[in-house]
């Protein structure tokens, strides 16, 4: 399964590919027997020391090792390719003949490999084993590198990683060019075809560092996360803000809808600029609901931390009044209190959003605990955040969308790998982290599509 197919696909469990054997079946066993038998496998590791034998490197076992079975390798492609084998008198006057060697080093996983590639003398050979130009073998190497660049590392320390661990001198732009290699995976994930319903979908961005020109300025890279009609959580996709507020996300909204989005119900987000006026224009009749935590989040940072348990308890008498009219009384109320008086800014957070705060007050309490909170999306842009860290600045957006991508699916594979191990173990002995956002599940999703159904019978099923 290809990566985009990862991230296009929810199955229950994610379950790596298994890697054919080549060792496989009668005759696989007593090829390894006669090349790999336990009485040179002993030989050799009895020889490995800090002051003896090196299995991989510069110089290592293994290396040697591929090194014979390419050159015999090519040996034998070059003899076919004659018609004749090394010293075969039937090649004399036969128009062309071997030619020497070129020196060659390929990189791999476990160390360069400096390898003596035959030439024959009219130039018409072309192996197959190590094709011309090639300097890198197996895909190993591709994916090591992606990986660690995935895991956050820098383009600059994957080189240093490699060049220190397996001896492996890997170019930076052989690496910028093997994760570049991503893109045309990136592109597709980022245009796949969407459902045409989503009941909630949770909108949050990262800030990152981009270079635009000579300057490095910050730009906000904005994720979406829509939950289905079956409770299912998709990243349904990454863009870095390239224009200011409505401009930007009227661009966002278009490609939602061109890619087969027909409505949203709920789309929640934290005072993102332009954002409501974009959707309702695209969307008219999706709800736009300020995240609740962000609201008291915004609020608490101009309270004292001695007083911000009480408050938050006077908070909650607000958003969780009936209906908007409770809520407005209990807001007042609030500010009236001495602690009201004490933080007014907290209170005017408040105020400020109480237009995209009051429809959160029109849904019953299974709705109300699905949009909350953005934690889904907050769970995953924290991720995100400590594999950006590392990283000074972007060259351009393509390389954000890239990076991103990339974690997001290294993440999910990572957890996927840890719930198969757990697989079959009993239930308190599971260890294994769920979903981080791509397909897992909502929790109370059953309630909360059931009152969603009452409430928007048309939109929720609908006669498309």
């Amino acid at each position: 399964m290809t990566m985009t197919e990862r991230l296009l696909v929810t199955e229950p469990e994610a379950t790596a590919a298994p890697v054919p054997d080549v060792f496989a079946g009668p005759a696989g066993r007593a090829l390894r027997q006669m090349v790999l038998s336990d009485e040179i496998i002993t030989q050799v590791l009895s020889e490995v020391g800090p002051q003896g034998l090196r299995l991989t490197g510069d110089g290592g076992f293994l290396p040697q090792l591929v090194k014979a079975v390419l050159e015999r390798g090519l040996a034998v492609e070059l003899a076919d390719h004659l018609g004749y084998g090394k010293g075969d008198p039937a090649g004399r006057n036969g128009g062309n003949s071997r030619n020497g060697t070129t020196p060659k080093t390929l990189q791999t996983e476990v160390g360069p490999v400096l390898l003596e590639a035959p030439r024959d003398r009219a130039g018409t050979f072309t192996p197959a084993l190590v094709p011309k130009g090639v300097t890198r073998v197996g895909g190993g190497l591709d994916d090591m590198i992606v990986s660690l660049y995935a895991g956050g590392m820098t383009v600059r320390d994957i080189e240093h990683h490699l060049a220190r661990t397996i001896g492996t001198e890997v170019s930076r732009d052989t690496i910028s060019n093997i994760t570049d290699a991503v893109l045309d995976e990136v592109a597709a994930w980022q245009t796949r075809p969407l459902d045409a319903v989503y009941p909630v979908v949770f909108f949050d961005a990262l800030v990152v560092k981009v270079r635009d020109g000579n300057v490095v300025t910050n730009k906000a890279a904005h994720l979406a996360v829509g939950v289905d009609t079956d409770g299912v959580k998709h990243v349904l996709g990454i863009w870095v803000q390239s224009a200011e507020g409505a401009s930007f996300w009227a661009q966002v909204c278009a490609e939602l809808a061109n890619r087969g989005v027909r409505d949203i119900v709920i789309a929640c987000c934290d005072g993102l600029t332009g954002f409501p006026e974009a959707i309702e224009a695209t969307f008219p009749f999706t709800v736009v609901q300020t995240c609740v935590v962000h609201l008291i989040r915004a609020a608490t940072r101009y309270v004292a931390y001695a007083d911000r348990k009480t408050f938050c308890a006077g908070l909650k008498t607000v958003y969780t009044a009936v209906n908007p009219d409770a809520a407005q009384l209990a807001l007042l109320e609030l500010a009236d209190s001495p602690l009201g008086r004490k933080y007014p800014a907290a209170i005017a957070v408040w105020e400020r959003a109480w237009d995209r705060f009051i429809p959160f007050l029109a849904f019953p309490p299974a709705v109300r605990k699905v949009i909350y909170t953005t934690n889904s999306i907050e769970s995953l842009n924290y991720q995100l955040r400590k594999i950006i860290k590392n990283r000074g600045h972007f060259p351009n957006d393509q390389a954000v969308t890239k990076l991103l991508w990339l974690a997001i699916r290294d993440i999910e594979d990572k957890r996927a790998r840890a719930r198969t191990k757990d697989r079959g173990k009993p239930a308190n002995q599971r260890t294994a982290p769920g979903h981080l956002v791509e397909g897992g599940t909502v929790q109370g999703w059953n309630a909360a599509i059931n009152a969603l159904s009452q409430a928007y019978p048309n939109r929720i099923n609908p006669t498309y």
